[in-house]
Order: C-alpha cells, then structure tokens, then sequence
C-alpha cells in the first residue's frame, strides 16, 4: 500500500481530508484514529502532526505527505516537493513596531523571533544579513517584541489585522509565499501508487477551477464563439435538429464563467448553461 501521511489537525487538515475525499480516498469518521487503511484504493493514511510529517516523508516511513511549503522548508527533511494542493496560502514576512524598519538589511545584528528558525536564517543568510539571534517560539510570535524577547518577528501573515493589533507591521519582500503541497522522498525511486495519487488530486484541481459551460449558436457565428471558449484541447460542436444551429461544449475556467457568458451571449449564443464539475483526468 501506498503510505500518505495527512494532517491530524489545525489549518491543513480540514480542507486536505475535503481534497482526498474528493478524489475518491476513504477519510476518517472520528479525529482519534491514527492510521485508516484504504484497501480498495491500495493506499493507507497516517495523521500526523503538519510540521512532522515531512520528517516522516524524508525518512522514507511513510511514501508522501500533505503539509506546508513553509513546514516543509523549515524541516530541513529530505523531502521534495511533489505538487501544488491550491489550498491554504499564506506570505511569510518580516514585522516589527510600526515606522521602526523598512528594509531587511536593518536586522543585521537584531534578535528575530519566529516558529520557522530554519527557514529564517537560511532566508536571512542568501540576503547576507546577520541577526544577533533567531529565537524559536512555538506560538503567539506577535508578542516576542512587546514582552522583549525580539526586536523582529518573522511569522505567517494572511490579513495583517493580528500584527497591526500588536503595534507591528511588514516591511521588506516576503521570504516566502506559502501553500499545501504534496511532498515525497528527496532520493530513491517514485513510490508505486503515487502517479495515482498525483492523477487524482490534479484532477480534483481541474474540477475546482474550471466548469462545464453548453451553449446554442448559429452556424455562421461557431468560429466566433469557439474563440470565446477555445476549452482546453478543443471544444465539442454538435448539430441540432434545427440544422441553422450548433451546440457548443467546453471547459471554462469557474473564475471566468459570468464573463464568458456574457461575450457569448453579445456573439448571438443562447441557452448558455453551466455545470460544475465533480472529478476529471486530463
């Protein structure tokens, strides 16, 4: 069997158990189990702690694993990469009180405070800066500066209102922009079973970001409305019974849909319908 390891709690777990449901695996009922095997899909599911689960990985104890770009970076683990989830984004970046530092080279010689040393200091290393110390905390970072533990943050930001609550703001690029990513071994050959798992959670992102969009359209106006809805190989044209008319199928991406529909519909389409997706391979 195929050994993936998931999340068993916090930001990650939730919506990666949504994603391998969505892809056909079997997911557990009660959040105490430890290990679900999934014999008719031939893999077995291990939930474990996000910020180990690419220690696990690079280890080879289990094959692949759901967990963050900034986990995984800050492991340290011999652990790759695989592919992108499209689920749980964040931007890493560097805080401090407000109007006190606006470039990353003013942290030379300052103390930084953060739950991702590795990824901080290798970050600060590549930009040639030099803290007097880069202390690991385990949560509640924003306090670091206030209770004199730091003089910088480096912490995880999604909308800033926890920081700008502490009297602290971003300065500088992002040392990373981070998401859920599928990761496997760094060496050795491609576990069995994980170009199906691949297959699986890429067709669950096609799903996710494109929709079904049929249509009714004149004979003479196809050209223009192919060009509209090009779909990803090829769209499908049909004939009808009224023979003056085609229908149309293709794929459109679901952030595009209303957009779509309107030029089509300003070209002479009708009967524009849209249907979501469940599941696809491409």
């Amino acid at each position: 069997m195929l050994r993936i390891a998931v999340p068993n709690k916090g930001s990650l777990s939730e919506p990666a158990a949504a994603m391998l449901r969505e892809a056909g695996y079997r997911q557990r009922r009660d959040s105490r189990e430890l290990v679900l095997p999934d014999p008719d899909n031939d893999v077995e599911f291990f939930f474990l702690r996000p910020r180990d689960i690419a220690v696990y990985v690079g280890k080879g104890t289990v094959d692949a694993g759901i967990t963050g770009r900034d986990l995984l970076l800050d492991s340290g683990a011999e652990a790759v990469e695989h592919l992108e989830l499209g689920f749980a984004g964040s931007t890493f970046r560097f805080a401090a009180p407000t109007g006190r530092l606006s470039e990353v080279s003013q942290i030379d010689g300052l103390r930084v405070a953060t739950s991702y040393p590795v990824l901080v200091t290798e970050h600060l290393r590549s930009q040639g800066v030099t803290p007097t110390e880069v202390v690991r905390l385990d949560g509640a970072v924003e306090t670091a500066i206030r209770l004199g533990v730091a003089d910088v943050i480096a912490d995880v930001v999604e909308t800033g209102s926890t920081l700008r609550a502490a009297g602290l703001e971003v300065f500088g690029e992002p040392l990373l922009r981070s998401e859920a990513v599928l990761v496997r071994r760094e060496e050795g050959p491609e576990p069995q079973g994980l170009d199906v798992l691949t297959r699986r959670l890429q067709g669950v992102l096609t799903a996710r970001q494109y929709v079904l969009m049929d249509y009714d359209v004149p004979l003479e106006l196809v050209d223009a409305a192919v060009a509209i809805t090009p779909g990803l190989e090829s769209p499908t044209v049909s004939p009808l019974h009224n023979r003056e008319w085609a229908a149309v199928r293709a794929m459109v991406r679901r952030d595009h849909t209303n957009r779509v529909m309107d030029a089509l519909y300003d070209v002479g389409a009708r009967a524009i319908l849209v249907t979501s997706i469940h599941a696809c391979r491409l």
